[in-house]
């Protein structure tokens, strides 16, 4: 019986090290599917954090949630990302990134048609907000696959610049959302579709918004960005692998290490971009100010897109350890600018603070991902001592994409725990100090952390295999 064919989407021949066939077909087909990767992803982080938006107006259209109901609405499709995120990192080698980014990209329908037809009910009861906050989280799970696949496609001397393009342009949806939403509410798309306005009143002034268009703006871009991936993205065939294959870096100890680095940096992006809208409108109520919100997360998507070189020119781990004292000497500024010292409470000095906080975690999203093919390549001497160098490179370029899909889950956990604690510490002693004294505490755990395994002279990443540039990517 003859062999199958395979199917044309399918690259059965991939040589992105060869220098001649890169130039030949493979940069022009790596970078496609790049670019078709970049707007799933946005779309993705747009979904995934649209809720922290639409929950800041809740109270206004009529719902009586309480303020730590809120935030919980807030850290949900963070807590439900993260852990989907443990599944989709393993995804793409099983099933091909191409059908993967497909479905989870038509995924994002769930929520966006939800949260358009729930909210203009101001009876819908809390419970389906719960399960329409979670349903957001599928659009946090995507980052790990998307990752993952993008990274087979390029050669390791540009693995770093697509991975930080994907990354940057991806975390770019929550500002891209947080711009947006404010306008699109304000008019009534797709009439009569979208349903009745609804009146809202703020210091004495009528107005009318279309809440439910903070949903219904995403459908058509879904099915736009989900029939591009089917249409126009490859499957490799030597990237396909088995949970088996990939379920070894849950015994590398630096798969773990890097888990607690990630947490710091993409944890605080993503968690810092749920909480600041509806930590705002609380403790500065008669500032009108929620249409600059989108500012922190564009602040800190661009800083990761275009800092990459950073780590590239001084290395990863020296950076990362400038990037946890910068954060935490943010966290102090936002204390002082909440009156934690004393200090009158001030706005300027308020949102300053956490503009130099987002421009922070993205330099650490870049630092810390640059860190992880270095760490694992270093590491394989010892992890396979009688391996040839071209198995080695294969293990560990397996390993690194596992790793970074991983640890992009684990530090999506952050995302979950900052507005649950900005709630818990607003809820028990009316301001969120207590909350930035934990922050505070683990930002300095982890220049701990980073120092005692790779920043040191003694560390991991100073050993002479791992000094190559051609083994650190950004």
């Amino acid at each position: 019986m003859a062999s199958r064919k395979p199917a044309r989407h399918v690259l059965t021949d991939w040589r992105p090290e060869d220098p001649a066939f890169w130039s030949g077909s493979g940069k022009a087909i790596a970078s496609r599917n790049l670019w078709i990767s970049i707007p799933n992803l946005l779309l993705a982080f747009s979904v995934w954090m649209v809720w922290s938006m639409v929950v800041a107006k809740l109270k206004l259209v009529g719902f009586k949630f309480t303020t730590e109901q809120l935030f919980w609405l807030t850290a949900l499709p963070a807590l439900s990302g993260a852990t989907l995120r443990i599944f989709y990192t393993f995804m793409v080698p099983i099933l091909g990134g191409r059908l993967w980014t497909t479905l989870t990209t038509l995924s994002l329908l769930l929520p966006a048609i939800g949260i358009g037809l729930a909210v203009q009910d101001p009876t819908t009861p809390y419970e389906v907000f719960v399960v329409l906050a979670l349903l957001c989280g599928l659009g946090g799970g995507n980052f790990a696959s998307s990752m993952a696949n993008i990274g087979f496609f390029f050669p390791k001397s540009q693995k770093g610049n697509a991975l930080a393009l994907n990354a940057g342009f991806g975390n770019l949806g929550v500002s891209v959302m947080q711009f947006l939403v404010p306008v699109v509410i304000g008019v009534g798309m797709f009439l009569p579709l979208v349903g009745a306005p609804q009146t809202v009143v703020e210091k004495g002034v009528s107005s009318t918004i279309w809440l439910q268009n903070a949903g219904f703006v995403w459908v058509p871009f879904i099915l736009i960005a989900g029939s591009m991936a089917w249409f126009g993205m490859n499957d490799i065939a030597a990237a396909r692998a088995s949970f088996a294959e990939q379920s070894v870096v849950f015994k590398r100890k630096h798969n773990w290490v890097i888990c607690w680095l990630y947490i710091g940096t993409f944890g605080s992006f993503i968690g810092f971009s749920a909480a600041f809208p509806l930590l705002m409108k609380t403790l500065f109520p008669d500032v009108q100010a929620m249409q600059l919100v989108f500012l922190g997360p564009l602040v800190g998507a661009a800083s990761r897109a275009l800092t990459g070189w950073v780590s590239d020119k001084f290395g990863g781990h020296h950076v990362t350890h400038w990037v946890f004292i910068a954060l935490a000497l943010g966290v102090l500024s936002v204390m002082y600018s909440v009156g934690g010292f004393g200090a009158a409470p001030s706005f300027p000095i308020f949102f300053a603070s956490f503009m130099w906080l987002f421009f922070w975690t993205g330099v650490g999203n870049a630092s810390t991902f640059q860190m992880i093919p270095a760490i694992v390549r270093a590491d394989m001497p010892r992890l396979l001592p009688q391996a040839d160098p071209a198995a080695r490179l294969k293990a560990a370029e397996m390993e690194s994409a596992a790793i970074v899909g991983f640890s992009s889950a684990i530090g999506a956990f952050g995302g979950f725990f900052i507005p649950l604690a900005f709630g818990n510490a607003m809820k028990a002693t009316g301001g969120p100090s207590s909350a930035l004294l934990v922050f505070l505490a683990f930002y300095l755990s982890c220049v701990a952390v980073n120092w005692l395994f790779y920043a040191r002279k003694s560390s991991l990443l100073h050993a002479p295999q791992s000094s190559s540039k051609m083994e650190i990517v950004a």
